[in-house]
């Protein structure tokens, strides 16, 4: 099974959750980010700032050591494409990555997300985390997404975050965000930044 790079992008959502704290030394002046792969544009909302490679490539390694508990699945990233990570503090935060998709041989997208998402659970529940999963599709700027939502519960059954994940074929790309948040004001702003943003066609 090769292992959907993407997909570590949940797990790197939540190492920034449990291990960073507000990036206050992060680039702060970008206001809209756009991708040459996948032709797409996203206003950066205020008060959210974007994370350095350093800090996405801590994040990335943090993931894999992760992923590697509940697998012997050689995780390699070298195809992963990190396009923009913006957050505002440790749990609520945008993430965008792309990997080439060649449907002829990594065949239906929607298929090959199925045995990763169950790694994803795995890993959680690995680190006694309490998961709720859910699968389902969402248009998001004219184009059909597969979306993947995970809650996430602390020891006394608080939740600590959600993570929605999204991801498309586009331009030849297997084109994925992951929104994180923990509260509803976040959650509203990441989602219309998501919402509104443009891709050319």
């Amino acid at each position: 099974m090769k292992l959907k790079l993407y997909f570590l992008t949940l797990i790197f959502g939540f190492c920034i959750g449990c291990n960073s704290s507000a990036p206050n030394e992060e680039k702060s002046k970008l206001e809209t980010y756009t991708s040459k792969e996948v032709g797409w544009t996203i206003e950066i909302p205020e008060g959210y700032k974007q994370l350095s490679k350093t800090r996405m490539e801590a994040n990335e390694k943090k993931g894999k050591d992760a992923i590697g508990k509940v697998t012997d699945e050689e995780v390699n990233t070298d195809k992963l494409i990190h396009l923009v990570n913006f957050q505002k503090n440790q749990f609520n935060s945008l993430i965008a990555t792309a990997e080439i998709y060649d449907t002829k041989q990594n065949g239906d997208l929607l298929a090959s997300n199925q045995p990763v998402k169950k790694m994803i659970y795995d890993t959680y529940t690995n680190q006694k985390i309490k998961v709720d999963t859910l699968s389902g599709t969402e248009v998001i700027a004219g184009y059909k997404f597969y979306t993947f939502n995970i809650k996430l519960y602390g020891p006394s059954g608080q939740v600590l975050m959600d993570q929605i994940m999204y991801n498309q074929i586009i331009n030849g790309y297997d084109f994925g965000v992951t929104v994180n948040y923990n509260n509803e004001t976040d959650r509203g702003i990441l989602m219309n930044a998501f919402k509104n943003s443009k891709f050319i066609k």
